[in-house]
């Protein structure tokens, strides 16, 4: 007699997937928001387009007018001074912080914790009026006889005052951005080179610093964009950047919304030009390492 043998489970397995039929997911929702999202966006450029009110005649006159390229370049140039110099009291104040002097902690920590405390408007009017506060700044033996003297009021002009301020204010963040960056770097490669007798400024440049870099650079990017921004506050000093040039513009013309439109679309085209650098700069860093 003979013995029929049953196929193996894995045989009948392979068959009875052979006979499945695959449904692929539906996502109803998905396609919802999705046509709600797309509808949204056509309302908005239908009104862009057809509303009079955003007058874009006036906006086209005005977007490459010579009083509003010299205000751009006002702020070009406070927002890479400040950040330049803000960073440089960062890279000060961050190892400082650091420190196990206790005296080195304590006056770093109290910087940061006022000026990320007080508005920034606040202290560029501190800075605009140092003249009402001290007269004159002298050089010379601490609590003893000066040697130089300066009036404040010729030392630190308007611009200087907005200059000051931006630069005190973002050296707090970036300090705070740097030391992020430092601890972020694990110690113990730091000992280990230690060990190798490398030397430490080596240690800094090859070993702590790139790896820094990829902790530091996105926040850094995003406090350089929230510092161009920033520079619009300094209108309260009559420093001529693009948004109080606008204010002048608009307060002789009377069209508020495309003067206003002006500022808008050219503080867009700086964050996304600093947008593209930031993603080049990082991707330098990021070489040889993947997430």
């Amino acid at each position: 007699m003979t013995v029929l043998s049953s196929p193996p489970a894995a045989a009948l397995a392979a068959d009875e997937g052979d006979r499945l039929t695959v449904v692929p997911a539906r996502h109803p929702w998905r396609w919802v928001a999705t046509v709600i999202a797309l509808v949204l966006v056509a309302q908005l450029a239908h009104g862009l387009i057809t509303n009079p009110g955003w007058d874009w005649t006036t906006f086209a006159g005005y977007f490459f007018e010579k009083s509003v390229m010299q205000a751009l370049l006002v702020t070009l140039e406070l927002t890479f001074l400040g950040a330049f110099l803000g960073f440089l009291g960062g890279l000060i104040l961050a190892p400082m912080r650091l420190s196990k002097n206790r005296v080195l902690q304590s006056v770093s920590w109290t910087y940061i914790w006022v000026f990320r405390s007080v508005p920034l408007i606040v202290q560029l009017l501190f800075w605009a009026n140092l003249g009402y506060l001290y007269e004159t700044l002298q050089f010379g033996v601490p609590f003893g006889p000066g040697f130089f003297h300066f009036e404040t009021k010729s030392l630190v002009s308007s611009f200087g005052a907005a200059l000051l301020g931006l630069a005190l204010h973002e050296a707090a963040y970036a300090a705070e951005i740097v030391r992020s960056g430092i601890v972020s770097v694990d110690q113990r490669q730091l000992e280990a080179a230690a060990a190798l007798g490398i030397p430490r400024l080596r240690q800094f440049r090859r070993i702590l610093l790139p790896q820094a870099m990829r902790a530091i650079l996105p926040t850094a990017a995003n406090e350089l964009v929230n510092l161009l921004k920033s520079t619009s506050v300094v209108y309260v000093l009559a420093i001529g950047e693009i948004f109080y040039q606008v204010q002048v513009v608009y307060g002789r013309t009377g069209r508020v919304v495309p003067l206003l439109m002006v500022a808008t679309v050219w503080y867009v085209i700086l964050t996304a030009v600093l947008s593209v650098f930031q993603h080049y700069v990082e991707r330098h860093f990021n070489r040889g390492w993947r997430r």
